[in-house]
């Protein structure tokens, strides 16, 4: 009935509540005191959480077990793709997050199984509180782990502490790093003085050109998220059982197929190692939309027919079915990693990890607002449902093509050059007008292939990041001349803001 749809979405949605919190809390916290220790801050929550959790006896215990739950996911999102994309080098940084994705569906399809077997146990209050505990098991092993590896060598250089994050790079990389070094000393340097926008609130209300740059890269973070969110992939996984019963298969049936749906999607997320860094961010989107919706427009029209009852209900039910493990394994190989991966190479040093923040609130906002609403759909139009992601996928597509500049084969350095130069929200327009300033890297709408890089890293002007020390100093110079008066007010607590 209503009143229990209404409460399923709830239950579900209100998770994601406290992921935007935690990931507002988080992006703060690895600024200050590092990557490492606010993942390890989001593990205690994401314990406390598990125990409230399994211990629950009634919705309102649920609901708040879940939202302090989620804030400890929403700390864990926000801060390991940022640590991930300034430990790897610019030419594996897609393979190394699709790696990552690669356990994470793992992990899911293996929280899954564990439901599912849970479920048979005839003590029925067990075969949910079962499944909710073991999570407490993970986050230990998160928490702990984590302490075992590095810190992000570019948070490292924001500290002052050279010799580690030089270090950190030399057990990271198989080439010289004294270059890559070189490079992030002066983009710290440079991020020192505009330290004024290191903060939320700088983000999004601007007081000079460097915070509307800010502000343009939060909106591309949040909006790439929800689009995540927009393209189906809440409503095929989260809700698969329905899906597959509205196919016309039973329950027992349906929830196999779920199982098997997952298994399917982490191994799709092994394609993504491949053409994340081969093609590019672009490409693997915009192609992989296409596929998508076109996946889910066969699978609306099938899934109208296997309603119906007749001899060749069955049929359609499969081809729904097949569709759907074909349309989870096109998302795992092109949407799932690239809007984590993305927002963790657009934003500058100093607020990286409140652009990573930024990101968790769009993909909470999206999964809050389609896991709420999802029973609802499935409730009012059936089939319908899967029309309707049809179209979001289409209107998907236009935003990626114009809006969002390619960020594959350049070092995260370089990103500055694109918005510091382009003066335009249209990708094509804003590479034209960084061309006409004279700089060599101008072609935004494809990935930088590795001649271009080498070439570029040669001596070619790349960005304001890797110019000549006379330019540097006159840059500098300029700066305290042209500094708005809310910065000096910080300028004098630089230690005490990272």
């Amino acid at each position: 009935n209503t009143r229990n749809v209404a409460a399923l979405g709830g239950i579900v949605s209100v998770y994601y509540g406290g992921t935007l919190i935690g990931a507002l809390i988080a992006g703060s916290l690895a600024d200050r005191m590092g990557r490492i220790k606010a993942v390890v801050f989001g593990c205690l929550w994401a314990l406390l959480g598990a125990v409230l959790q399994a211990s629950a006896y009634n919705i309102t215990w649920m609901c708040c077990a879940r939202i302090i739950s989620g804030v400890g996911v929403g700390a864990i999102d926000c801060v390991v793709p940022v640590w991930s994309a300034e430990v790897s080098s610019h030419s594996a940084r897609g393979a190394f997050l699709a790696i990552e994705f690669f356990m994470n569906i793992g992990g899911l399809a293996l929280a899954y199984w564990i439901e599912y077997f849970a479920y048979l146990d005839p003590n029925h209050e067990m075969a949910w509180r079962t499944p909710l505990a073991l999570q407490i098991i993970f986050v230990l092993i998160i928490g702990v782990g984590i302490n075992f590896f590095p810190e992000s060598p570019r948070w490292l250089m924001k500290m002052g502490r050279e010799e580690e994050a030089r270090n950190v790079l030399k057990a990271t990389r198989d080439v010289d790093v004294e270059y890559e070094l070189k490079g992030i000393k002066k983009v710290v340097k440079y991020e020192l003085e505009t330290s004024g926008a290191n903060h939320y609130a700088a983000m999004l209300f601007p007081k000079d050109k460097y915070s509307k740059q800010l502000r343009w890269r939060v909106f591309l973070a949040v909006w790439l998220q929800i689009m995540q969110e927009l393209v189906g992939i809440g409503v095929i996984t989260v809700y698969a059982v329905d899906l597959f019963q509205d196919a016309g298969f039973e329950l027992q049936l349906s929830k196999l197929l779920a199982g098997f749906n997952n298994i399917s999607y982490m191994f799709s997320v092994i394609f993504a190692v491949i053409t994340l860094d081969r093609y590019g961010r672009r490409s693997t989107m915009v192609w992989g939309a296409v596929a998508m919706a076109v996946e889910l427009l066969i699978a609306g029209i099938l899934d109208k027919y296997a309603q119906i009852q007749g001899p060749s209900q069955r049929s359609f039910g499969a081809g729904v079915a097949t569709l759907t493990f074909l349309y989870t394994a096109t998302f795992g190989a092109t949407w799932l990693t690239t809007p984590w991966l993305y927002p963790t190479e657009i934003f500058p040093l100093n607020v990286r990890a409140k652009g990573g923040a930024w990101s968790v609130v769009g993909w909470s906002i999206g999964n809050g607002i389609i896991t709420m609403i999802t029973p609802f759909l499935f409730q009012a139009i059936s089939y319908g449902t899967l029309l309707l992601l049809f179209g979001l996928n289409i209107f998907c597509i236009p935003f990626i093509i114009l809006m969002y500049p390619e960020t594959a084969g350049r070092s995260l350095e370089q990103m500055d050059t694109f918005f510091e130069h382009g003066d335009s929200w249209n990708v094509f327009k804003a590479s034209h007008n960084i061309r006409d300033k004279g700089i060599d890297d101008w072609r935004w709408m494809k990935k930088m292939n590795t001649e271009e890089h080498e070439h570029l890293e040669a001596g070619r002007r790349m960005s304001t990041a890797v110019r000549n020390p006379e330019e540097d100093e006159k840059d500098a110079r300029m700066s305290w001349k042209k500094r708005p008066v809310y910065t000096f007010r910080r300028q004098g607590s630089n230690a005490g803001i990272m």
